[in-house]
Formats: structure tokens, sequence, C-alpha cells
């Protein structure tokens, strides 16, 4: 089994280098196609996406250094919202995270179709108190389903906030840090972690984390959206076919 999950974690640390993601909304179908169940997947997503998201944002540093406000004060409240996700995990039902999950994927989808890959509008500054609300909601909602949160943040950044899709999605994978680690916590105190299996998954994620954020530098931004959106695509047909 190690070997099938280092494999499974240098997929997945690919896939966050280059989208600018966790890691779980690929890594979770994974493991339940593999045959783990949703609490576990989302266990080992998390403590994977410690790896990845450190990683990846200190290898992103330069191109995020514009966004690194916006994105402490959005990954703090996300950070708080990850460590209240382990009372919501504890109490609802494999089937309802899965429901969610797909329901996250959809807004996910509709929301960056519909958004500009170069934003031309000149981007403001948002209230910090806003932000932390962002940042608290997605932390429970992300930590819950198992994924770092850049899902459901990219299409706010890139729809409201005005974010390009690029720079959008480094400041989602900075997020996870923040989001990841409350949800490590969080789950670990509430006996949900699976400490090896999540090691394993993240140590090979780390491999795939490199290649996938140089991949990124070298593709446009228009061809960048239209593979940010059928990864997310591919992921939706993967959840649907594992709930229906």
């Amino acid at each position: 089994m190690n070997f099938e999950l280092t494999i499974f974690g240098i997929i997945t640390g690919l896939t966050s280098g280059f989208f600018g993601v966790g890691g779980g909304m690929v890594l979770v179908p994974i493991l339940l196609v593999y045959g783990f169940v949703m609490k576990e997947a989302v266990a080992i997503s998390i403590m994977q996406m410690v790896f990845s998201s450190i990683y990846g944002s200190f290898l992103n540093a330069k191109k995020a250094k514009n966004v690194i406000k916006d994105g402490t004060i959005l990954g703090i409240g996300g950070s708080l919202g990850g460590i209240a996700s382990g009372y919501m995990l504890s109490s609802i039902s494999n089937e309802s995270l899965q429901y969610l999950f797909i329901a996250i994927l959809i807004f996910s989808i509709v929301r960056i179709f519909y958004s500009p890959a170069i934003q031309t509008e000149e981007r403001k500054d948002k209230n910090i108190f806003i932000l932390l609300f962002i940042g608290f909601c997605i932390g429970i909602l992300a930590m819950s389903i198992g994924v770092g949160g850049s899902i459901l943040l990219t299409p706010i950044l890139v729809g409201f906030l005005k974010y390009d899709l690029k720079a959008a999605t480094a400041l989602g994978l900075f997020f996870v840090i923040f989001s990841s680690v409350g949800g490590f916590i969080s789950s670990s105190y509430h006996g949900q972690m699976l400490f090896v299996e999540g090691a394993t998954v993240g140590i090979g994620s780390l491999i795939g984390v490199y290649f996938g954020t140089k991949l990124k530098d070298i593709v446009k931004a228009t061809s960048y959206k239209k593979y940010v959106l059928t990864l997310y695509i591919l992921v939706l047909i993967a959840m649907l076919y594992k709930t229906f």
C-alpha cells in the first residue's frame, strides 16, 4: 500500500503545484476509489496538504509576494475555521460530506467559467473583517471535505476580488497552509488522523509540487484557465460516479 500511496502523493503534488490547490480535490476521489471511506480520505488529504502547501508556497514566494497581506488575513480566518471543522467532521455522515464536495465543485466551475483569466479591473483593498470571515467560512467547509480551500477561494478571488487567475492560485496555495494546519490539529485532537498514510502521501507530494510549479510558469494565462476548468470537471465526474 505504501508504494501506491506514494504514487498518489506524486500525482496530487503535481496537481497542487500546477493548479495552486491543496490537492484534496484530486486525492479524496482517488482514495475513495482505492477503498478508503470519506472520513479516512479526508484525514489523509489534510495531512498531505500540510506538506504540499508549505513547499509549494515556498516555491511560489516571489510570485505571491504582492498578495501576501490578503493571504495572511484570509489564512488566519482559514486556520480558525480549520480548527472548528473537527466538530463538523465528527457530526456529519460520509454521504453528506460527499454531497457537499459536489456542490462546491459545481459552484467553482461556474464561477471560474464566467471570470476572465486576466483581470482588467483595478483590484481594491478589502475590509480586514470581510477577509477574515471569508477565510473562516472556507476553512470550515474545506477541512470538512478534505480540501485545502483554494477550490473555493480561487473562484472568489477571481470573480469577486478581481485577482488574475495565476495570482489567485498562488494565493490559494498559500491559504492552504493555514487551513490545513488548523484542520490537522483539529482532526488529530478528535482522533481522526491517519498519520502513517498521511505522511506517506505527503512526502510523495513534494516531488510532484516541484514539477507542478515549474510547469505553471510556462503556460499562458488563457490556456491555464482551460486546464483549471478541465481539472474541476474531471474531479466532479469522479465524485458523481463514486456518489451515485
